[in-house]
Parts: structure tokens; C-alpha cells; sequence
């Protein structure tokens, strides 16, 4: 969330709040999105678990975080525990189950 709009954004391994740019079925853009940051690999991965609208009760949720072409590729110059992003927004999908 205080990364928004910036180029390149820093990615940590741990915990991540986002929030949303448009809806997604019912949830409103303020949605908030509370999970976790892996940079362990040639690519990010963000795993959601929960969602938060305002003035409501958090809902579990299962999502990642996926852009095409490869766009949670780590920059070259990220170092380890760290991921150097181009985007600092992404796809959200909701998933069955975490693989």
C-alpha cells in the first residue's frame, strides 16, 4: 500500500497489505488485502488470505498475485530477502486451493 504508483517498488519476504484498484465481484476498490511475500525465486509470489472492507468483518479469501510476461520478475540487481519490481500493481486471482 505505500508503494503505490512508484517504479520500481521493494518487495520483502514476510507479510504484505495491498489494496484494490477496481472490484472484484463484490468487494469495493477500498478493500484491503492482508498476506505474504516470497522473493526466494526468479519470480515474486504473493499469496492473499484475508480481506478487509471497511466497517466489515475481514473474509477469508485464497488469491496470488499474477502478471503476464513475467512481470514479478526480480530486477537483476535485487538482493536475497528483497525483490526489485518494475509494477508496483498486479492481477489478483482467486484460487482454489495454493499449490
Amino acid at each position: 500500500m505505500n508503494q503505490t504508483d512508484t517504479s520500481p517498488i521493494t518487495l520483502y519476504d514476510g507479510p504484505v497489505e495491498s489494496m484494490l484498484n477496481s472490484p472484484l465481484g463484490t468487494l469495493p476498490t477500498v478493500t484491503r488485502l492482508y498476506g505474504r511475500v516470497w522473493t526466494g525465486g526468479p519470480q515474486v509470489v504473493v499469496r492473499y488470505y484475508e480481506a478487509h472492507v471497511p466497517d466489515e468483518e475481514p473474509i477469508p479469501i485464497c488469491a496470488v498475485a499474477r502478471l503476464a510476461r513475467g512481470q514479478l520478475k526480480k530486477k537483476p540487481e535485487s538482493k536475497p530477502g528483497t525483490a526489485l519490481l518494475e509494477f508496483s500493481s498486479a492481477g489478483l486471482y482467486l484460487v482454489n486451493a495454493f499449490r
